[in-house]
């Protein structure tokens, strides 16, 4: 069997194997493959591995030997599901990978909005602690979890691990799967829902006035799930104390994004799902979704 992963670089940048995929035929990989490259790149194979390079109906046609998809995710929204079904093609996901990693980067944004280690690190290796009059040197007020709350929109496996974070740390949890508005009040609002064309940009300056004054937004799901601009001025005009993104509407971000450049803004690279442990569930997963293909079983299909 042929088989190519088309953008494997993200999952495995080199500290992993594809030993389970290379067990079961020959395998190429690509760190990285542009829309124009795909359809020659796959060419007479029959399995396809992608993350994020686009599947559609025009690849199908094209590249008719496909009998299976390999998704070296959760999502699979860049898979035409329709045309793959129509010809009897298996697409499978990895479900589940991330949860730990995402909900300990989340706390890690939300920490440090709280307490601010980079800003006091970078005073002190400066020397601005060793020109100080006093023992201790305080550039921005630390906030407290304990007592707070903290409002979880999507409540499935992620968002009620980071649930049990947040009790953990003293906090009075309010978990919403489908009603957000429950959550407004709370001192704290962390994303964990897909994004779909209902939910786009919900997170916008009339959602964001009904929230208490002072809170603080995490995002660690989709990015299209916030109105960018309005969440930047409410960040700038101090209706939030801040926010905390690892996901953007546009990825990689670009150079004129709204929240770029704003005091108590955070933004990481949308890097919280990769911790090593969660990347080799995603090669061990796949390897098991082929082989379980090939001996004519189902392992986390979804057509």
């Amino acid at each position: 069997m042929k088989i190519v992963i088309l953008d494997g670089y993200t999952v495995n940048t080199g500290d992993l194997s594809w030993e389970d995929l290379e067990k079961m035929g020959s395998l190429t990989i690509y760190d990285r493959t542009a829309e124009s490259e795909i359809i020659e790149r796959i060419g007479d194979s029959q399995a396809v591995f992608t993350s994020k390079c686009r599947i559609t109906e025009d690849v199908l046609n094209a590249c008719p030997d496909i009998k299976f998809i390999g998704v070296l995710a959760t999502g699979y929204d860049n898979i035409d599901i329709k045309a793959a079904q129509k010809r009897g093609i298996a697409v499978c996901n990895v479900p589940a990978y991330s949860t730990e990693a995402v909900a300990q980067h989340a706390f890690a944004l939300l920490l440090e909005l709280c307490n601010r280690t980079g800003l006091h690190n970078d005073a002190v290796q400066s020397g601005k602690w060793a020109a100080s009059p006093d023992f201790s040197m305080v550039l921005s007020p630390m906030y407290q979890l304990s007592g707070k709350t903290m409002g979880i929109i999507g409540y499935g496996t992620i968002g009620k691990r980071v649930g049990q974070i947040a009790e953990a740390f003293g906090m009075t949890v309010i978990p919403y799967s489908r009603n957000a508005e429950g959550a407004i009040k709370a001192d704290v609002i962390s994303l964990h829902c897909p994004a779909t064309p209902e939910n786009k940009g919900f997170i916008n300056k009339e959602f964001i006035s009904k929230m208490k004054d002072g809170a603080y937004l995490i995002n660690t799901a989709r990015g299209a799930l916030v109105n960018e601009q309005d969440l930047a001025e409410a960040v700038k005009s101090g209706k939030l104390a801040g926010a905390a993104v690892d996901v953007v509407s546009k990825e990689p971000i670009e150079a004129d994004n709204p929240l770029l450049g704003i005091d108590n803004l955070i933004i990481t690279a949308h890097m919280a799902w990769t911790s090593k442990e969660a990347r080799q569930v995603i090669c061990s997963t796949c390897g098991d979704n082929l082989k379980a293909f090939l001996d004519g079983k189902s392992l986390n299909r979804v057509v």
